[in-house]
Formats: C-alpha cells, sequence, structure tokens
C-alpha cells in the first residue's frame, strides 16, 4: 500500500520490531505504523490494549516519537487466554518462576529498552476495563489486540471506542471473517464497531483491520 510506503519505520525501529517476541507479522506491522502515523497528527495520545512483549509497542511508539505525542500501552501482564500453560501460545520463558505465574513486563521493558524507545511510551499495568474506566481524556487511535474471548473483546471496545476522537482510528487485530482462520470475538467487534454507525473502513491488511470514527469524509482523502 502506498500509505505504508510514505510511513515506513525507520531502519532500526523496524530491526527492533523483527527481534521483538511478538506476533505481528511484518505486513501488518507496517499497516499498523501507518495507521499511528496518520492518527498522531491528531495530536493526541494513541494508545494500544494487548501488550504482551511490546512488538506493536515499538511501532506505535515510533510513530508517537516522530509526532511528539505519547504512546499508551494496557496490559495486565499475566497473558490471555491462548497463552497459559497447556495452550498454543504457551511461552515458559515468561513465567515468573517464583510464583508460577506469567509476567511479560520484564521482557517488554527490554524491548523497549533495545529500541530506545521507552521514554515515549507509559505502560498501564491494569485490566483494559478497570483502566479505560479512570482515563478520561480523547485519543487519536485505539488498537484492540488483547483477549480474544468475547467478554474481553467485547470489553475492550466498549472501554476504549468512546474515547476515539473524531476522526481518530480503530484498529482491530485478529479479524477472521472465517472461522477455520481464527476466533471470532475480534471480527465480531469488528462487525459492531461497522455497524454502530460511528467508524468507516480505510483499510484492511489480512487480519488487521483499520476503522475511522466520523462520517467517510472525516479526515484527509483524495
Amino acid at each position: 500500500m502506498a500509505a505504508e510506503s510514505a510511513a515506513r519505520p525507520e531502519p532500526d525501529v523496524l530491526a527492533a520490531f523483527e527481534a521483538a517476541k511478538g506476533f505481528m507479522p511484518l505486513h501488518e506491522g507496517l499497516a499498523f505504523h501507518a495507521a499511528a502515523v496518520e492518527a498522531a497528527a491528531l495530536g493526541l495520545p494513541l494508545l494500544e490494549v494487548g501488550t504482551y512483549c511490546g512488538r506493536s509497542t515499538i511501532l506505535l511508539a515510533a510513530a508517537a516519537r516522530e509526532a511528539k505525542v505519547m504512546a499508551l500501552t494496557v496490559d495486565h501482564h499475566r497473558g490471555s487466554e491462548e497463552q497459559q500453560p497447556g495452550w498454543e501460545y504457551h511461552d515458559p520463558s515468561v513465567v515468573d518462576q517464583e510464583i508460577g505465574l506469567m509476567d511479560t513486563l520484564p521482557t517488554f521493558r527490554r524491548t523497549l529498552r533495545r529500541a530506545g524507545l521507552e521514554e515515549h511510551v507509559v505502560a498501564l499495568v491494569g485490566r483494559s476495563p478497570q483502566v479505560a474506566a479512570v482515563w478520561g481524556g480523547e485519543l487519536g487511535l485505539v488498537f484492540i489486540d488483547g483477549g480474544h474471548t468475547d467478554e474481553h473483546a467485547n470489553g475492550d471496545y466498549e472501554g476504549w471506542a468512546p474515547k476515539i476522537a473524531d476522526g481518530g482510528l480503530l484498529v482491530i487485530h485478529d479479524v477472521f471473517p472465517d472461522p477455520a482462520d481464527g476466533g471470532q470475538a475480534p471480527y465480531r467487534v469488528y462487525r459492531r464497531a461497522l455497524e454502530s454507525g460511528a467508524f468507516t473502513e480505510i483499510s484492511v491488511t489480512d487480519s488487521l483491520r483499520v476503522l475511522r470514527r466520523g462520517r467517510p469524509e472525516t479526515g484527509t482523502g483524495t
């Protein structure tokens, strides 16, 4: 996509992204970064739900740094359902051996340190609905990539989507219209956002969807 090329991360940022622990593939990462660059022009914070070890945070923080806004990232750092022991995405290297629970926060902090982006990120450690309940400001972008159950995906949407400023972006990851490709909770939230009439889809890159708050003509366009 032309937008991805125009907003491509700096080589050191891209290298840090590719070296970081996480699941977002490069082509979706480029689309995410392009969306973050566009949204950052509103001059408002950019927020993601679902930090894990900071792979996507690198791209969000790079866009925030360029625009002189802050990147915010929300996670309890105990891992989502599919990352628990016995599940497909479990990684024993991020288990706190003292208490026997996942703790991705130390790895996340090392990721940001290595990327040189610590000062551009505020890590909000807690559960998404609880953090959303005490966050009162507008946001230029919300990236939903947390728990993939209906309870968690809907909670993320209900807590954060109303805080997106007019012209701001809602980005949803792991949207699979075909159940054979993946879980359906993010897809149902994506459909919910479109059917609300508050958002218009502007970009599709595999499982990454980018929607803009407001009427179709809101924001830039040619």
